[in-house]
């Protein structure tokens, strides 16, 4: 599904366990905090991460004070808490700030962490392929490799302007989401799900059931951020793509 979430006082709902695309088996919003607002998360039965995508932020958590700033998706990388059942949280903005929110449900107990942009894995995908028609920058806040204990993985994607990504077209069976965003109002691109092809908007939201092929392209001139996020199933974690064999021909070299 391919959709156009808004704002609802401050809140911009993209999935729900329960409800809105239940499928994708997590809870996931982007909030919108003006300078002194609070937002208390704390679950009895889901981890949770907190994502920071632009703005400066406090975080209180076991008595502690971790203030975070971004400039923004495009100027600076990410910091993320990640914290599981049981463990409140305290958001208060330091300024205008926005922060996308992940949780599912995780019966395990682990340490909250909070991972600064050099605590993240980072790789240029597909540069020197293709004319470099789907170089991408990836980036991974934590995954199976470096957080078995959880259920979910985060990460972020900048894709280039007039580039292809989540290239070759590729499947998993888990399911994924994806949340975009472009520096300019008027940025589009496209998503691809299954064979179905959606206009990609500044702030709209892919959700990929498991299955499914979902490659993107951008058009020239407009860079596009994306925040892609995971569920793994019950004893089938996510650790890698499973790439479309009418494809695969283009990774010969």
């Amino acid at each position: 599904m391919f959709f156009y979430p808004e704002f609802l006082e401050g809140e911009k709902v993209l999935c729900e366990i329960s409800g809105k695309n239940k499928g994708m088996l997590m809870d996931i919003s982007v909030f919108k905090l003006k300078k002194g607002e609070s937002r208390d998360f704390l679950s009895a039965d889901k981890e949770t991460a907190i994502l920071l995508t632009e703005g400066g932020i406090t975080f209180f958590f076991e008595g502690k004070e971790e203030k975070a700033s971004r400039a923004g998706v495009f100027r600076e990388g990410p910091t993320c808490l990640h914290f599981p059942k049981g463990v409140g949280v305290k958001v208060t903005a330091e300024c205008d700030s926005e922060i996308i929110v992940q949780s599912t449900v995780n019966e395990r107990i682990f340490p909250a962490k909070l991972y600064r942009a050099q605590d993240c894995s980072s790789f240029v995908s597909c540069e020197g392929k293709w004319e470099d028609t789907a170089t991408r920058d990836v980036l991974t806040v934590f995954d199976y490799g470096n957080a078995p204990y959880s259920n979910m993985v985060i990460g972020e994607v900048y894709a280039r302007q007039g580039r292809w990504w989540s290239y070759i077209p590729h499947k998993h069976p888990q399911p994924e989401v994806y949340y975009y965003k472009f520096e300019r109002p008027e940025g589009f691109g496209a998503c691809f799900i299954g064979e179905t092809a959606h206009t990609i908007k500044d702030g709209s939201c892919g959700c990929f059931p498991g299955g499914l092929n979902h490659p993107q392209v951008t058009a020239p001139g407009y860079p596009m951020y994306c925040c892609w996020m995971i569920r793994h199933l019950d004893g089938n974690p996510w650790t890698d793509r499973i790439d479309d064999k009418r494809y695969t021909w283009l990774l010969n070299k």
